[in-house]
């Protein structure tokens, strides 16, 4: 069950091929993050994100993919929703 709207879904170049050559499904990355599934944050950022769900704001996931991370940020008015690497930000 969708716990919110990702609006228009868009990834860096670098996000994309980092899960090529990992065999991850960005899509797979989309369904746990909008499942409330955040991956590895912090019990704040759990906090966070469930306040954000509830009264506004932007939903932050972090997932561990190979030796790395693909983050997934949804902005706070639902418009977009970017797959990205720590170092795009």
């Amino acid at each position: 069950m969708a716990l919110f709207t990702l609006g228009n879904v868009v990834a860096t170049p670098a996000a994309l091929a980092y899960c090529e050559q990992h065999k991850m499904n960005p899509l797979r990355l989309l369904g746990r993050h909008i499942g409330g599934d955040w991956g590895d944050l912090s019990q704040d950022d759990v906090k966070a994100n469930e306040n954000a769900i509830t009264y506004g704001g932007r939903v932050f996931s972090s997932y561990k993919v190979g030796d790395g991370r693909v983050w997934v940020i949804t902005e706070a008015d639902r418009s977009s929703t970017c797959v990205m690497l720590p170092e795009d930000y």
